[in-house]
């Protein structure tokens, strides 16, 4: 598998409103052309993930009981 290196991860500045190289703090990261925090998505791309991470979520509860019990 390819992975990425480091000078092509880019997350997005809301201010430049593009996907730009950033430096990365312990809880932030900051985009290296404006200095303003940078995120993973733009809202576009983070609703588009949600929706796909929704579609393929099971659906919750608890499986029912088979209603013809066994007798012991």
């Amino acid at each position: 598998m390819d992975q990425p290196d480091f000078y092509s991860n880019q997350k997005f500045c809301p201010q430049c409103d593009r996907y730009v190289s950033y430096l990365q703090s312990v809880g932030h990261a900051y985009c290296v052309e404006c200095g303003g925090e940078a995120r993973l998505f733009s809202k576009e791309d983070w609703q588009a993930f949600q929706e796909g991470i929704t579609s393929k979520r099971p659906k919750g509860g608890r499986p029912r009981k088979n209603a013809k019990k066994d007798s012991a």
